[in-house]
């Protein structure tokens, strides 16, 4: 068994295609074919189901897939981490992100990270709460930043790099965009515009306004942060977000007003997996963004 013919596997059961999978290998088609044949004789199994021009995994394909993606994701991980060690200053970093975090967290990391270890690259990746713990447990993501920080799972280590308040975000033709603070409570009459059910912003604003003995009254949704600034600056509702998704508020739109009683706030930070070595640009970048952090809280 060869890794040129798990990798021609892959492609062709992830495409359904072999000719596709050749033209994305660079390949040719007999090539891929032979090797699959090859790979299915010495297996003893068919991993395929021929259906004119296109295949479809078979049972046993399906789960010789799953094995097969673990194992070269295992295999390109070693290799990676050889190459590191030999030169741990041209490593690639793959972050994943919350779109709460990509206007202001992740550029300023970036940058001054950059400035010590200019020849390490980074692979970004936007995505929501599940989807980032998943990927750093899947080996798709090295590293990401997420809020709030998951403590107790059993496959990732959470640290916590700040904890930051929830603000009300009101159309600048709203009432309470002339008031510096507001009790959650008054805010039990308003339509609210949240990101949907499942995505961890809205679980958080739902829970906070239980709190405060009402559930809100949900008008609008939208998947995007921009999309949710852009319902509450055309007058839709009002939404709350944390202080992180401020950095490019623009006044003449909306206003950002405090909220008390209670006081929302939630943890940010960086996770890792558990059960894997962290590769040495990955672990230089760790070790950078818990120091940058401390050093950034002295002085606050």
């Amino acid at each position: 068994m060869e890794l040129r013919q798990l990798r021609y596997f892959v492609e062709v059961a992830e495409r359904e295609h072999v000719s596709d999978a050749a033209a994305e290998l660079h390949v040719a088609q007999s090539a891929i074919s032979r090797q699959i044949a090859n790979l299915e004789a010495e297996l003893g199994v068919e991993l395929f189901e021929r259906e004119g021009r296109n295949v479809r995994l078979t049972h046993i394909g399906r789960i010789f897939l799953t094995h097969t993606k673990t194992a070269l994701k295992a295999i390109d991980h070693a290799k990676k981490q050889i190459d590191e060690y030999i030169d741990p200053e041209r490593g690639s970093i793959k972050i994943g992100f919350p779109t709460s975090l990509a206007s202001n967290l992740l550029p300023t990391v970036v940058s001054e990270f950059k400035k010590k270890h200019p020849k390490i690259g980074f692979q970004l990746r936007q995505g929501s709460y599940n989807f980032l713990i998943e990927s750093v447990e899947n080996r798709e993501i090295d590293v990401a930043f997420l809020g709030p920080v998951p403590t107790e799972h059993p496959d990732i280590i959470g640290d916590i790099l700040f904890t930051e308040s929830f603000y009300a975000l009101v159309p600048n033709t709203h009432p309470l965009a002339e008031q510096s603070i507001v009790n959650l409570r008054d805010l039990h009459n308003e339509d609210f515009v949240l990101f949907p059910e499942g995505y961890v912003l809205h679980q958080l604003v739902i829970d906070g306004c239980k709190q405060s003995g009402f559930t809100p009254k949900v008008s609008s949704q939208g998947e995007d942060l921009d999309a949710i600034k852009g319902l509450v600056a055309a007058g839709i509702g009002i939404t709350l977000l944390p202080e992180s998704a401020f950095n490019d508020l623009n006044p003449y739109y909306s206003a950002k007003v405090a909220i008390q009683n209670p006081e929302l706030r939630r943890t940010v930070g960086i996770i890792i997996p558990k059960n894997r070595k962290l590769a040495p640009s990955e672990q230089v970048f760790y070790e950078f963004i818990k120091d940058f952090f401390t050093i950034l809280q002295r002085f606050q």
